[in-house]
């Protein structure tokens, strides 16, 4: 439950603070970025739903212009800073005097923000199997080199954020700033954002990557919809895909793509995350030892201890800016998943066979066939009714006197021998009174089995159906759930 919210809120959070890149070079793009959020995640789903290879391809190179356009940003600052070149040298460094009042909250407060750096790290853990042989040695190869170049990165950003005097605003990003002060407005500072924006933006492709797959595992073992453990034709979990796109949308939506309003619901849910994973790990340990446990629990018991602190402290901090969703919606999400797990138990259960229940033999069948008039379509049906055999009649009912009379005349004789049943209707209400008539039928015979053949007739054109009224979808809407009960649909195509 918590990877999944934190696999949703990756894709949310990433895009906003891609177009959140975007914005500040292009202050313009602000009143827009909700809609640029929902293109840019559409955009990702597409990709993702190519397949995984392909979609690799696609995000390998911003990754690598990202990387190396941040080193250079920052090997540029701190050069610029050794030698007094620096556009922000000049009475842009933080005010110490303002630090002496700074109070163990706020303290605790900027740790849980700055915790955020470590998200992303915990995809490695539902993707080793697509890594090359040897899997677990290629993973933990690259989580090595990832935690490299985040720390590098990070403490650049920083040092420089800090001798700048740089401070979060509303309509720049920490990082536009940085690169401004760095190049000034050319054109090395527009690449630094759409870098950025890219690498932000595909940053999401990390959460279409693990969320399927932790879908399909939580499906296999019936605590998510089985159709989620599915591959598509493109060998991609695309259910999951699309489900990811569709609730990060939401969230997109729902908090007018603003980053900060995101991430304290961000945080909570990652370090649960990483909480749960390191417990889980130690408790495996503990159970099934092997080779250098004692070692390898030690790891784990402070990764988790360290991570559960952090999680306290997010918790607590950013409790009132949106932290409280999260706590509330894991238990939510826990009560579902054991929803859908004891349901398919019960359907186990109930669809089992087993030598002492065999099925019986087959019943006797009533084929019952709803009609408003005589025409092709119904006629259609009833010689589809006539070819299967049993005990077929066609059910009328009367809400016109007069009209009904007609349908008798024609069905006398284009009726092909079939008895037609007239229904009386005070109130004229069709659907009750054919449900009224099969349910008598159904108590009149316990071992029968009523079979309804509904005529439908099917425009030619999908805009037409709203010229037709929708009768034929309604009562097959109210008989699917009555049991020895069996719709059969013969469609009347138009030219």
């Amino acid at each position: 439950a918590a990877l999944i919210i934190d696999y949703v809120l990756t894709v949310a959070v990433s895009t906003a603070a891609g177009i959140a890149a975007v914005t500040s070079a292009i202050p313009a793009l602000l009143p827009h970025r909700e809609a640029l959020c929902l293109f840019t995640i559409l955009v990702v789903v597409v990709l993702n739903l190519r397949g995984v290879r392909e979609s690799g391809r696609v995000f390998a190179v911003p990754t690598y212009l990202f990387i190396g356009s941040f080193l250079i940003m920052i090997g540029t600052g701190l050069i610029q800073l050794y030698l007094g070149t620096s556009q922000a040298t000049a009475g842009s460094a933080l005010n110490t005097a303002a630090i002496e009042g700074v109070s163990l909250f706020l303290i605790l407060r900027a740790f849980s923000s700055g915790c955020t750096a470590l998200t992303g790290i915990e995809v490695m853990s539902n993707g080793v199997s697509v890594f090359r042989k040897p899997e677990p040695q290629n993973a933990a190869i690259t989580m090595l080199g990832m935690a490299m170049i985040l720390g590098l990165l990070f403490v650049g950003t920083s040092v420089l954020a800090l001798q700048y005097g740089v401070v979060p605003k509303e309509d720049e990003t920490v990082v536009s700033q940085i690169a401004r002060m760095t190049f000034g407005e050319g054109a090395m500072y527009f690449f630094i954002q759409a870098a950025t924006m890219a690498i932000l933006i595909l940053a999401a492709n990390s959460a279409f990557a693990g969320f399927p797959r932790l879908a399909s595992l939580l499906a296999r073992d019936g605590f998510m919809p089985r159709q989620m453990a599915e591959m598509g034709d493109r060998l991609v979990f695309s259910n999951g895909i699309m489900i990811l796109g569709a609730f990060s949308g939401f969230l997109i939506v729902v908090f007018r793509g603003e980053t900060h309003a995101l991430i304290p619901l961000y945080a909570v849910g990652v370090f649960l995350s990483f909480t749960l994973s390191q417990a889980g790990m130690v408790q495996r340990w503990i159970s099934m030892r092997g080779p250098h446990w004692r070692k390898k629990l030690a790891v784990n018991g402070i990764g988790a201890a360290a991570t559960a602190t952090a999680t306290l402290i997010i918790a607590g901090t950013k409790f009132i800016h949106g932290a409280w969703i999260v706590i509330v919606l894991l238990p939510l999400l826990i009560v579902i998943f054991h929803g859908i797990h004891s349901h398919y138990l019960d359907l186990s259960r109930q669809i089992a066979l087993s030598r002492d229940a065999r099925p019986s033999r087959p019943k006797r069948n009533m084929v019952i066939i709803p009609i408003g008039g005589v025409n092709k379509a119904v006629l259609r049906a009833v010689d589809y009714a006539r070819s299967r055999g049993g005990d077929v009649r066609a059910v009328l009912v009367d809400t016109d006197q007069e009209e009904t009379a007609l349908v008798e005349m024609k069905w006398a004789q284009w009726g092909c021998g079939v008895p037609l049943i007239v229904i009386p209707s005070p109130y004229r209400s069709i659907l009750r009174a054919l449900l009224s008539y099969v349910e008598e039928q159904l108590e009149k015979d316990p071992d029968c089995w009523i079979t309804v053949v509904l005529p439908e007739i099917l425009p030619a054109h999908w805009w037409q159906n709203i010229l037709h009224n929708q009768r034929a979808l309604l009562l097959k809407g109210a008989l699917l759930f009555k049991d020895r009960v069996v719709l059969t649909d013969v469609p009347f195509h138009m030219a």
